[in-house]
């Protein structure tokens, strides 16, 4: 991934990658694919653009409610927030 948002690795092990992910207003992860299942956890309120192959949506997020997606996504995703925004993404191999 090559976008503005901060993202730290806090473990990275034969079974899980935890990496949180920072983001100011506008930054973005990049273009990316999911190689392998994930949760998201927000770490705050805020509200991100999902950019994929069909288009853009909007996703509003809620401190500590956590959602799943499969293998396989690809897209690049923006803080359409107001200010700052963060999650936690766990990657399970």
């Amino acid at each position: 991934m090559s976008g503005s948002a901060k993202a730290r690795v806090h473990v990275d092990n034969e079974r899980v990658i935890v990496t949180e992910y920072r983001f100011g207003r506008g930054d973005n992860t990049g273009w990316h694919r999911h190689g392998h299942d994930y949760v998201v956890v927000p770490l705050m309120d805020g509200r991100l653009k999902i950019v994929s192959k069909d288009g853009e949506s909007f996703a509003d997020m809620k401190v500590g409610a956590p959602y799943f997606r499969n293998e396989g996504v690809e897209h690049d995703v923006v803080n359409a927030s107001d200010g700052d925004f963060a999650f936690i993404e766990i990657e399970l191999k």
